[in-house]
């Protein structure tokens, strides 16, 4: 080697963060293929690159009308009072401010008032009783890089495919909304007919004419009969195609993947390096979207004990998890591995929102000590283990899951109005006054 050769060797060896590259050695070992682009998520507008469900490819029209519809409060025509019709809209539980999750520890759709901050502030609509109130046993997961999860829901019962190949015996006897199943569909398309209806949505001429929509169907479903093309398949068609648009690439990790090494703090980074490495988080948050298409269970608390909840009880089927939906014993407790880009952005965690902080579930993880006492040890999963975890690692990962992981302007994915006009994500009273739409 020359002298020049030997120089630019040791000045880039210089340059080079040990940090980075034992993060790189890491991430290497885990990829199927050693190589960091299968952590990658794809570019939003990258549409053949984006994971489709089936009969549904992805196109530029069907994104732009599921936009609108996701925003849209108009949909809300099934209420339960005449006082509740055009208030709420699918952001209302799926608040994009607050890592498109509710901002509370459960969503109200139907039956509620009030925004507040980051859907905070949203609260019993008084003509309602609790039972009227459209709410659920479980605490909506965050929609964020969806394209990656093939059965939906925390107990994963939507979707003929996947993870539900041989349950078809268990679809529309328990659930009546599993129905769906039987059209074949995967799991974001299947269940967001059936959630269009349980929210009391719909699309008629109303929706179709006065407010506009019918010539943005028509440009998404030009292909289809009249009789479908007007329809909650079709709705729900267009608003899965927007959700698996919603991608987190704009994280510092993404970014650090991407080549960018100073997108990440050393904080981070070694917070990252315990995620992938020491902790162990990685065998159950894989892949792009750090998420599993798997269950477990994790002997965390149920969302009727937060004594928070509307509606549910230690009776609630959702407690049992996917054992709910399969009746199988060695599926009773256990829950989807849910994907945790900008989990940071609402402070409820696990399907009963029974954490509040991120430290608190890393310090749940790190003590491995099941808080449910309902849920039998045997069916805990040998994941929840003590992790010997330092104060200083514990503080890392924190700082990993909270900034290294939060993609800061998830408001892309907004639109600055929809076709009614209305407020949104909410349109009562109160929420026009809170949001600033008065």
């Amino acid at each position: 080697m020359s002298l020049l050769g030997a120089l630019m060797a040791c000045t880039k060896d210089t340059l080079t963060n040990p940090l980075d590259a034992q993060l790189e050695t890491v991430l290497q070992r885990l990829s199927p293929d050693g190589n960091l682009s299968q952590f990658i998520l794809p570019d939003a507008n990258d549409l053949a690159a984006i994971p489709a469900g089936k009969d549904n490819p992805l196109t530029t029209e069907k994104v732009e009308l599921g936009q609108l519809l996701f925003y849209e409060t108009a949909l809300a025509r099934d209420a339960k009072y005449k006082e509740g019709e055009g208030t709420y809209s699918c952001a209302t539980c799926h608040v994009p401010s607050a890592g498109f999750m509710p901002g509370r520890p459960q969503g109200i759709a139907d039956g509620g008032v009030g925004f507040g901050y980051k859907g905070e502030g949203r609260d019993q609509f008084k003509i309602y009783t609790p039972e009227e109130m459209d709410v659920q046993g479980a605490r909506p997961i965050s929609v964020l890089n969806v394209a990656y999860v093939e059965n939906t829901t925390w107990n994963g019962k939507f979707g003929a495919n996947h993870n539900n190949i041989g349950t078809e015996a268990r679809w529309g006897v328990f659930d009546e909304g599993t129905a769906i199943n039987h059209l074949g569909l995967d799991g974001l398309e299947s269940q967001n007919i059936e959630g269009l209806k349980v929210h009391r949505m719909n699309i008629d001429d109303f929706v179709l004419d006065t407010m506009g929509y019918r010539p943005f169907f028509d440009n998404a479903f030009e292909e289809w009969e009249e009789e479908e093309r007007y329809s909650l398949k079709a709705a729900s068609f267009a608003i899965s195609a927007y959700l698996r648009t919603l991608l987190t690439t704009e994280a510092p990790f993404q970014n650090w993947l991407k080549g960018n090494q100073e997108a990440m703090g050393t904080d981070e980074k070694r917070g990252a390096v315990v995620f992938f490495g020491k902790a162990g988080c990685y065998r159950c948050h894989k892949g792009p979207a750090l998420n599993a298409n798997e269950f477990y269970a994790l002997g965390v608390n149920d969302l009727y004990q937060t004594g928070e909840a509307f509606n549910t009880s230690e009776e609630d089927k959702r407690n049992l998890g996917r054992g709910g939906f399969t009746n199988q014993e060695e599926d009773m407790y256990a829950f989807k591995v849910p994907g945790i880009y900008n989990m940071g952005d609402s402070p409820f965690y696990f399907h009963g929102s029974s954490k509040r902080s991120l430290r608190e579930v890393v310090e749940y993880f790190n003590n491995g000590i099941p808080e449910n006492v309902k849920v039998p040890q045997e069916r805990i999963a040998p994941h929840l283990r003590p992790l010997s975890l330092t104060g200083q690692e514990i503080n890392d990962l924190v700082t990993f899951l909270d900034q290294g992981l939060k993609d800061p302007d998830l408001s892309r994915y907004v639109p600055t109005s929809v076709l009614s006009g209305n407020c949104f994500p909410n349109n009562d009273p109160t929420s026009k006054s809170e949001l600033g739409c008065n």
